[in-house]
């Protein structure tokens, strides 16, 4: 009968070990589907970058004659920094959740929040101020297809933080995963990596 008694304590542990072992396979099918998504997401981007690159290279003028491009002003460098900077608060709330910390996890995950309206504020406030609009020439339109079609995604970036705040404060939800803060996170990454390359392509490189 003794030797029939760690044989139970191991059977006793295997329901634990799958259950770990689900939730491990559920997050990490749930984040290789949100890799594709924003895999497609970027190839998007990139077809649009692309074409805008063709046309600097290959075509004329990209804005009719006297019509100024976007400035390279301190209040686009700030708001850009804001945004890319937001990348560090953000992952200090994944870490955060992962340890269950959850005040310090919303407070970070604020912060993020916060960030990135300012930026899409101080966006809104620059294309108002501009020279330019959508149909003015090759430029207008790259750029404000680019630039609009990035700050959907912040503001969707932005809904998606509001939405895992929410979930914070139902009890006991973070005890089963977080795997919706990890994919949020990672979208964000990929938001504020896309803004580097904008930045460069509308202000660094001038029409």
């Amino acid at each position: 009968m003794r030797n029939f008694i760690p044989s139970r304590k191991l059977d006793d542990s295997r329901p634990q070990e799958e259950g770990g072992g689900k939730r491990q396979d559920e997050h990490t099918k749930t984040m290789f589907g949100v890799g594709a998504f924003l895999i497609s997401e970027s190839l998007i981007f990139a077809s649009f970058i692309v074409a805008y690159v063709s046309l600097r290279l290959f075509s004329g003028p990209m804005l009719p004659p006297g019509v100024k491009g976007p400035e390279l002003s301190t209040s686009v460098i700030i708001h850009s920094i804001v945004l890319i900077s937001s990348s560090l608060p953000a992952q200090l709330a994944e870490g955060a959740v992962k340890r269950k910390k959850l005040n310090q996890f919303r407070l970070l995950w604020v912060i993020t929040s916060v960030m990135g309206a300012y930026f899409l504020v101080g966006e809104v406030k620059e294309w108002l101020g501009l020279d330019f609009d959508v149909t003015t020439g090759q430029f207008g339109g790259a750029f404000y297809i680019l630039t609009g079609f990035h700050g959907l995604h912040v503001t969707a970036g932005i809904l998606l933080q509001m939405l895992m705040l929410v979930r914070s404060f139902i009890p006991g939800n973070y005890k089963k995963g977080h795997t919706g803060v990890s994919a949020v996170t990672l979208f964000w990454h990929v938001v504020d990596g896309i803004w580097v390359i904008l930045f460069s392509l509308f202000y660094l490189w001038r029409a």
